[in-house]
C-alpha cells in the first residue's frame, strides 16, 4: 500500500449539509486529507471553523484538506453543475454497495440530528443506504462518510 504524505486528488467529493458536530466535519477533513477528496460544508454551520473540537479531531490534517464552504445546496450545485448529487440517508432504498459511482460524484450527508430532509433528498441523483442491523438508529455521520468514500475510491481502483 502507498503510504505517501499527500494522497493524489480524487475523483469524488464528499459534502456535509447543515453539519452540527464540529468533531464530526474535523474527522471529516483528516478523511478527505487522506483520500484526497475535497470537503464541501453547506450553510448554516453549527459552529465556527475554528472551532476548538474541529481543529482537535483534524489535527494538522486541515491544512491539506480542501474545504469549501456554500450558502446552500443550489450554491455547491452550481460549483459542481457536471457533478451527480448522491444522497446518504437510512430513507435510502438502494445499498451504497450495489451502487456505480462515476468520477465527480457528490457524496452528501445530512446533519447529526436529523439527516437529509425529504427536500433535499428529492433534488439529488440517487438517494442511498448504508445497511444496520434492524432498530439501529443511524451510523455516526464521519463513520458513515469514510464507509461512502471507500467504497468510492475502491471502485475506481484506488486512482
Amino acid at each position: 500500500m502507498n503510504q505517501s504524505k499527500t494522497a493524489p486528488e480524487s475523483r469524488f467529493q464528499l459534502a456535509f449539509y447543515e453539519p452540527e458536530i464540529p468533531a464530526n466535519t474535523g474527522n471529516a477533513m483528516r478523511l478527505c486529507a487522506n483520500a484526497g477528496c475535497p470537503l464541501h460544508l453547506i450553510e448554516p454551520l453549527g459552529f465556527v471553523l475554528d472551532d476548538k473540537k474541529l481543529r482537535r479531531a483534524g489535527m494538522d490534517y486541515r491544512d491539506i484538506a480542501t474545504l469549501k464552504v456554500h450558502a446552500n445546496l443550489q450554491s455547491l450545485r452550481e460549483a459542481l453543475p457536471e457533478s451527480r448529487i448522491l444522497a446518504f440517508s437510512t430513507k435510502g432504498q438502494q445499498y451504497y454497495s450495489d451502487f456505480e459511482f462515476k468520477a465527480g460524484d457528490i457524496l452528501l450527508f445530512g446533519p447529526e440530528s436529523r439527516g437529509l430532509p425529504a427536500e433535499v433528498r428529492a433534488q439529488c441523483d440517487a438517494v442511498l443506504t448504508i445497511p444496520m442491523r434492524t432498530g439501529a438508529r443511524s451510523l455516526n455521520l464521519s463513520n458513515s462518510a469514510a464507509i461512502a468514500i471507500y467504497e468510492a475510491w475502491r471502485q475506481a481502483g484506488f486512482e
